[in-house]
């Protein structure tokens, strides 16, 4: 992408309506802008952050065997009602009447439409496991909404939902999701830490969060250091394996990591007191194991190997995605903008071309920009006639992590300058092995 052609509308100043940083730099960055409280329009920069995470969590569902399905925004409020919950949800649910007077509301949650979707259309045992997801836009009537996307009312999220004949085949499942989640959030470039957590109005006694430390996170979390020296990495897992899920779900979460609605005193001071740890955490992601709640409520039964009608064991398993957004940017910012990960950045590089015009100049980022797009590459180049200056500014707001600036004095030595964004190092290096060492970059992290 060429920026003359795109539309960036960047920021100068600080909006006065954000309050954290990851709100304030969206805003920059032309990455959303407000439609009305809670909720916004996505930009092409943010849209194109959006797509990446869903892509990731796509390709990490189907490595666990997850089945993606597209179910609608809105829900009657009779599946509700056969549950229990429409009731008991609260003023957070938007609802609504149709034309013809039925009761409708918009999807905070889908655990009836997907326990609906089950009991129309599996009826044995031998159709289990199944687990299905989505990704879909979501909406809660926030009394307060705040933080921008961290805390909006209308927000696009993953939520997935497990149907199991026992309890310890749903139990399986729950620790696969923790797997999937792992991997999910690290190749985001996040450190998300699976805390205890409460299940609130989803149900269950089985649920853990996911969380991110930074210092504008809206939860209060305790836990042992030692778990930030956790890493996933590239180990190969089978998901059909017990054993393999359950041992992870124990190296995880076996030290004391838990919300302020869980934490208990007794067992934090067990944890030797220089590992203690006090902070702030935004949740990122939950998974659940309720059991049967739905099931029985809704009659979603299947035969048994008995040929008895048995309740489904369901789990469900939520990542926010465009909060997701927020969270990486608090944990990965500077005073001059956005630090991208390499996994997430909307463009893998830009390109800077400090005298637009100049026909040597010009030449050079032509082929660079042909070079990168020929390896599949996205680089974004600065065209624009500005002064060098603000297309710095402009490269470090938005926060991609590679930068390649061309300029008359460096081809005249045969160099151009490769800027790291994370580091701020620099080093001239020929247009040709500029480009092979961001291809290089990127094949390691595939």
């Amino acid at each position: 992408m060429r920026l003359s052609r795109y539309f960036l509308p960047v920021l100068k100043e600080n909006p006065s309506e954000a309050q954290i940083v990851s709100h304030r730099l969206m805003l920059r960055a032309g990455m959303i802008k407000q439609a009305s409280a809670g909720i916004y329009s996505w930009l092409p920069l943010g849209f194109k952050v959006l797509r990446k995470l869903e892509n990731i969590i796509h390709e990490e569902q189907a490595r666990a065997g997850h089945i993606a399905i597209q179910m609608p925004i809105i829900q009657s409020a009779d599946l509700w009602r056969e549950s229990g919950r429409y009731d008991d949800y609260g003023q957070e649910m938007l609802r609504m009447k149709d034309r013809h007077d039925r009761d409708m509301l918009f999807t905070p949650t889908a655990e009836e439409l997907v326990t609906d979707i089950f009991r129309g259309h599996v009826s044995s045992y031998k159709d289990l496991p199944l687990t299905l997801y989505q990704i879909q836009w979501k909406f809660r009537d926030e009394i307060r909404p705040r933080f921008g996307v961290m805390r909006g009312r209308e927000f696009y999220m993953k939520d997935g939902y497990n149907f199991d004949l026992t309890k310890e085949d749903a139990l399986h499942a729950y620790n696969r999701h923790l797997v999937t989640y792992l991997r999910t959030y690290e190749r985001m470039g996040l450190q998300a830490i699976p805390m205890r957590a409460d299940s609130g109005p989803i149900g269950g006694d089985n649920t853990h969060e996911f969380l991110v430390l930074a210092e504008t996170g809206e939860s209060e979390v305790f836990y042992d250091s030692a778990v930030t020296d956790l890493t996933f990495g590239d180990r190969q897992i089978d998901y059909d394996s017990r054993e393999q899920c359950q041992a992870i779900l124990e190296e995880f979460t076996s030290k004391y990591a838990r919300t302020d609605e869980t934490h208990d005193e007794a067992l934090f001071n067990q944890v030797p007191e220089e590992r203690r740890r006090v902070a702030r955490g935004i949740e990122v992601g939950q998974i659940f194991y309720f059991g049967t709640k739905y099931s029985e409520a809704m009659g979603a039964t299947v035969q048994g190997p008995d040929g008895k009608p048995t309740p489904v064991h369901m789990g469900s398993h939520g990542i926010g995605v465009s909060r997701l957004i927020g969270a990486i940017i608090e944990a990965s910012h500077d005073d001059k903008g956005i630090i991208w990960p390499e996994g997430v950045t909307p463009f893998h590089c830009g390109i800077v071309n400090l005298k637009q015009g100049d026909d040597e100049a010009d030449a050079a980022c032509d082929k660079l920009y042909g070079a990168l797009t020929a390896l599949g590459l996205e680089p974004l180049y600065d065209d624009r006639n500005e002064r060098a200056g603000g297309k710095f500014a402009t490269m470090d707001l938005i926060g991609l992590p590679w930068r390649i600036t061309v300029g008359p004095r460096g081809l005249k030595n045969g160099v151009v300058e490769l800027t790291c964004r994370r580091t701020g190092e620099s080093e001239d290096l020929s247009p040709e092995a500029a480009v092979t060492k961001v291809a290089e970059i990127y094949e390691q992290i595939a």
